[in-house]
């Protein structure tokens, strides 16, 4: 067994390894499954399989000579049922050491570990991925699995990520020389991760970080209007869009209004009325929020919100929010980000109007576990010139591997696409129905015509970037057999008398 070497995560070793695999092994539940427990109206536990996950099995039983099984603590019946229907090798259920059982059957079949690949997503996996030659796992793997092995693929578990890591064997077992790092052909869309720096964050159940899809955060904000209705419609153009997760924001209007603004009066959509009043009137009350929590559960899209203030912190907390971000005007509330970080779950600190120095102090008083930061300017909207989109690569470099995304507050879209190619994790805009709407937020957020936009164009961006290995594609074989000038196939000179 070779020892540290999934640290590296080298795109061109990984395709090597991955064409020295001669036995393909499968965690079941959250990778052939998607984790979930569905019951029959009978009370009977029913499982999900992927008919993807069924063709890739195929597909590497049809090279011939690789071995493909199942090691599973799993011990249903329904499992080796359709284990068996598969057609695999090895069949292994009820199995409580995995990495004793993946070394038996390589013994068994006169392998080694190096020649073994395995997929798993949880934590009693990791002893088993750290074994073998080839490790991988779903995307919406445990942080601490996706953190460790040398793919991660872009599907799901029980929606085809077993199919995405065939794929890739089959691929790199095809390129006349692995070494150079060819990448999987065809509906591939296994990503391999850069670096030993890259770190993930799984966030309801999507990985976010180096190598993972850019997590698109659709910021609603107070765009709302006090209107649960209007909430409702940005949550619909959210997942029309295609995006990860809605966001709003969550205030105590008492303490967070300060004592010189609360009489002060503005225009509103209900009337002239003071400060403080309007503040209370955007704000949605906990039975708004299970209104809209129900709603978001039934189009399938997570949802969380800023918090301002202490109060704020437990609200949310009791709708189990999937991370909690802390506003730009809190990052040097380190009493309020402890709050926060209490609760335990992922963190989003935004930078903007903020000095690296007090940065540097925010990330060490909360610590990195479980930390993303998000590069902003605090201007609304934000001019071009201002948004100093650089900062990205250098929060990467100063933070060591904590994901870095984009909080974006300008005009347009071409500015966001040049967050992600510069290496944001995840991306946040504001949206809105209409950008003439009253509110402060409206003018810098993003129409829902423009938001389908933007997430179309951020996936054609990421698969775009690659992986930086250089490469010939099949698809430029007829024009290099046609046009390429070697000194061969160069003109010979012809020479002409004088005269």
């Amino acid at each position: 067994m070779v020892t540290g070497t999934h640290q590296s995560r080298d795109p061109g070793r990984t395709v090597a390894k991955a064409a020295a695999i001669r036995m393909v092994l499968t965690d079941c539940d959250g990778v052939l499954t998607d984790g979930a427990v569905y019951c029959s109206s009978r009370g009977e536990e029913l499982l999900r399989f992927s008919r993807r996950d069924g063709m890739g099995v195929e597909r590497l039983r049809g090279a011939g000579d690789l071995v493909v099984g199942l090691v599973s603590r799993e011990a249903s019946p329904i499992v080796e049922a359709r284990a068996r229907k598969l057609g695999l090798d090895e069949v292994h259920c009820r199995v409580t050491d995995k990495r004793a059982a993946i070394a038996a059957i390589a013994a068994r079949r006169g392998l080694s570990l190096e020649e073994v690949a395995y997929i798993g997503d949880d934590v009693n996996d990791l002893d088993a991925l750290r074994a073998v030659g080839l490790s991988a796992a779903p995307a919406d793997a445990e942080a601490e699995v996706l953190a460790c092995v040398d793919v991660v693929t872009d599907r799901r578990g029980g929606h085809g990520a077993f199919r995405d890591l065939a794929e890739l064997i089959l691929a790199a077992r095809r390129s006349p020389r692995p070494h150079t790092g060819s990448p999987p052909h065809g509906d591939t869309v296994m990503r391999i991760l850069p670096g030993p720096r890259a770190r993930i964050r799984n966030i309801a159940g999507r990985a976010v970080g180096d190598g993972a899809p850019v997590y698109v955060i659709a910021e609603i904000g107070i765009n709302h209007n006090g209107s649960v209705e209007i909430a409702k419609r940005l949550i619909d153009g959210a997942v029309a869009a295609g995006c990860d997760c809605v966001k709003f924001q969550k205030r105590t209007p008492d303490l967070c209004v300060p004592p010189e603004q609360r009489d002060q009066e503005r225009d509103t959509p209900w009337g002239r009325l003071p400060y403080l009043e309007y503040r209370k009137r955007v704000e949605f009350n906990f039975a708004q929020y299970a209104e809209l929590a129900r709603y978001c559960q039934s189009r399938d899209i997570a949802w969380t919100a800023s918090c301002w203030d202490a109060p704020s912190v437990d609200f949310l907390t009791a709708f189990d929010p999937p991370f909690i971000k802390a506003p730009s005007a809190a990052l040097t509330d380190h009493e309020l980000l402890r709050a926060m970080r209490a609760t335990g779950r992922p963190l989003i600190l935004s930078t903007g109007m903020s000095t690296m120095e007090e940065i540097d102090a925010a990330v060490e008083a909360v610590g990195d576990a479980d930390l993303l930061l998000a590069h902003a300017t605090s201007t609304y909207p934000c001019q071009p010139g201002e948004l100093n989109l650089r900062m990205i690569p250098t929060l990467r470099d100063r933070f060591g591997g904590v994901p870095v995304g984009y909080s974006g507050h300008e005009t347009g879209l071409a500015t966001t696409y040049a967050a992600v190619a510069l290496g944001a994790a995840f991306v946040e805009r504001h949206i809105t129905l209409d950008r003439s709407m009253w509110g402060s937020d409206q003018a810098a957020s993003v129409e829902i015509v423009g938001l389908v936009r933007l997430v179309r164009d951020l996936r054609n961006i990421e698969t775009a970037l690659g992986d930086g290995v250089k490469r010939v594609y099949a698809s430029e074989m007829g024009a290099r057999k046609r046009l390429r000038r070697t000194p061969e196939s160069a003109p010979v000179p012809v020479a002409v008398a004088n005269g």
